[in-house]
């Protein structure tokens, strides 16, 4: 008898659908950003596998389904340039753990809705225009691994209900507009190992509880209010990789604090009123690869344990009151070092170098050139001629993290220091662009400039004393205003003339209206030893990171000086703040080993609100 085949039972697994609310207000955020073209979800969000769920995916949806219905766990959209108010719609999607609006233009304040987002973990609202106060009810949002509100336009201080986000390891609030008091609060961030916080207002004294957040790897308080001395207590921050402090104001700090911190890769303590002797200890640091201890008064003499910092590849002790010798290693191959401003001994000096250190001094008179009355220069690129005729001799020299270059004819010098830590562009000092300058009929003078992460200085060398026009030319070109997320930048630095400062958080995009339009900053100073000093130095303030990594920092096109009248003499304000030290620079760059040494004058600015050491190279690598 022949048997019958068997049937097989067909079983069916229901789809899982998602929840219909949640469809609902991711439909109307695609609509209201006009993501239609990017993001045409046409059925149910969560099906497996589908393409805007894949991690690299932008925009990108994903879910969990392990329970029935599915919810919206993720949500990026990132540098696509979406503006607008956060719509409320978004605060439906309360499963939400990863939420992603990084590098947009998304304006308004934040909602205090956002506080329904309590399973939130990662919360990127970074490089936006955000405006009004931080929400108090961010500090709701506890399961906080990453918060990243910086680069926006708040105000007020920071609330302390974020001292309430006891998981939150990693916290990005630079250059957001915050101001007034770190908060106590902020004690309680035990599990925090990146805070990036400078560029912002904050007044008061360097917290002393930042001691106890002894996870901290990276730490960044540069151009803000806050004043010192550095607290004895950040000596437990043993796990410190990255150490960024600069320009306080307030008490002295020492360098105690720094005795056991040996993962350090990075240290910059950069205009931070640093006093005393520069620990040996430091010499034990092996991983320390970036050393910035300059704009400070440091005494004593560059420990002898740091020839054993091999991996050290830039070292600034520039403008410190320190002396003695160099370290052994100081010529080595890939080491570049700044010790201008010092009293280091300097007599191994040749050459030209020697040859500059006697032209500057200011009883000594250069006897292969006869005093000039004016100097030009095309900073960053070659020699051009202007439209009414003045000829801007080129300066197109590859510069590095501490170089100074003189012009052929010994009219003019340049100086750069600092290095761009990070910029994925490499370590570039000259910046171009190939698109028109409006404003001016010389569009080719500000198509390319010089720029630096720190401080930049130009000279005129053996002037005839009297009084001088100084002409800066300048046009925005490193960044964006366009409408994109790119246009977001601010680069802010000041100015000083023959040692007087002239123009503070100087905004050239602000002043000329634009990017890519041409600006002119007129001022006279006195010329009282034949040296012209200009200098343009980063404070700290700023974004560091649009559009990308290292983007900050002093920019000039062209200076133009000449002399309005002769006979000025030396002013008896003049004469009374000036004295005399001999500095040093050297760059050791793949076996070529460049050192100079220069002649300079200092002075102390007589500012007892700031304290801050201002200093005047005539002239200085620094």
């Amino acid at each position: 008898m022949e048997k019958t085949p068997r049937r097989l039972k067909k079983v069916v697994f229901a789809q899982q659908t998602t929840d219909p609310n949640e469809v609902d207000a991711l439909n109307r955020l695609i609509d209201y950003w006009n993501l239609r073209d990017k993001l045409n979800i046409t059925n149910d969000p969560c099906i497996q596998n589908a393409a805007w769920a894949k991690k690299q995916a932008n925009p990108r949806v994903a879910c969990n389904c392990s329970s029935n219905p599915c919810h919206i766990t993720h949500l990026k959209i990132h540098a696509l340039d979406i503006s607008g108010e956060l719509p409320s719609e978004l605060f439906v999607l309360k499963e939400l753990m990863n939420l992603d609006f990084g590098k947009n233009v998304l304006n308004g304040a934040i909602p205090a809705e956002i506080e329904r987002l309590s399973n939130m973990q990662y919360l990127n609202l970074g490089i936006n225009n955000f405006t009004g106060v931080v929400p108090q009810e961010l500090g709701n949002l506890t399961k906080l691994i990453t918060l990243d509100f910086g680069s926006n336009n708040f105000i007020g201080p920071l609330p302390t209900s974020l001292g309430k986000l006891t998981s939150l390891q990693e916290l990005y609030i630079n250059s957001s507009g915050v101001s007034g008091r770190i908060p106590q609060e902020f004690a309680n961030l035990k599990s925090l190992r990146t805070l990036w916080a400078s560029d912002n207002l904050f007044t008061g004294k360097l917290p002393a509880f930042f001691g106890n957040l002894t996870k901290l790897r990276n730490l960044r308080l540069q151009g803000t209010l806050l004043e010192g001395p550095i607290p004895s207590s950040f000596s437990a921050l043993k796990k410190l990789g990255d150490l960024r402090i600069g320009d306080l104001n307030g008490e002295d700090s020492s360098l105690e604090f720094l005795l056991d911190q040996k993962n350090l890769t990075i240290l910059i303590l950069r205009n931070c009123l640093l006093s005393g002797q520069i620990p040996d200890q430091l010499g034990n640091f092996s991983q320390l690869q970036e050393l910035d201890l300059s704009f400070n008064k440091l005494t004593g003499q560059i420990p002898d344990s740091f020839q054993d910092l091999a991996s050290l590849h830039y070292l600034d002790v520039s403008f410190n009151p320190l002396s003695g010798n160099l370290p052994q290693n100081s010529m080595r191959v890939g080491l570049s070092m700044n010790a201008v401003g010092t009293s280091i001994n300097a007599n191994n000096l040749q050459g030209k170098a020697s040859g500059m250190l006697q032209c500057l001094k200011a009883d000594f008179k250069c006897s292969n050139k006869v005093p000039s009355k004016t100097f030009s220069v095309k900073c960053g690129g070659t020699a051009k001629t202007s439209a009414s005729g003045i000829e801007y001799e080129g300066d197109f020299e590859s510069m590095g993290a501490a170089s100074l270059y003189t012009s052929s004819d010994n009219l003019w010098a340049v100086s750069n220091t600092g290095n761009f830590i990070s910029n994925p562009n490499g370590p570039q000092y000259l910046t171009q662009t190939g698109s028109q300058i409006t404003g001016t009929l010389d569009s080719e003078l500000y198509k390319t400039a010089r720029i630096s992460p720190s401080s930049l200085r130009y000279y005129g060398l053996g002037l005839k004393n009297g009084r001088y026009s100084v002409e800066l030319h300048f046009a925005e070109i490193g960044m964006d205003d366009s409408h994109s997320w790119k246009g977001l930048g601010r680069r802010l630095f000041d100015i000083y003339i023959q040692g007087e400062i002239v123009l503070k958080d100087f905004n050239i995009k602000n002043e000329a209206g634009g990017s890519k339009k041409a600006l002119i900053k007129t001022f006279e100073a006195n010329v009282t030893n034949t040296i012209m000093d200009i200098h343009f130095f980063w404070a700290g303030k700023g974004t560091c990171c649009i559009p990308y990594q290292g983007t900050y920092g002093p920019l000039v096109s062209a200076i133009h000086v000449s002399q309005v009248s002769d006979g000025a003499g030396s002013s008896k304000r003049d004469k009374k703040r000036v004295g005399k030290l001999v500095g040093i620079s050297m760059a050791c760059v793949a076996g070529l080993v460049i050192i100079s040494s220069v002649f300079y004058l200092w002075w102390i600015k007589e500012d007892s609100s700031q304290h801050m050491r201002i200093y005047t190279g005539h002239p200085g690598n620094d």
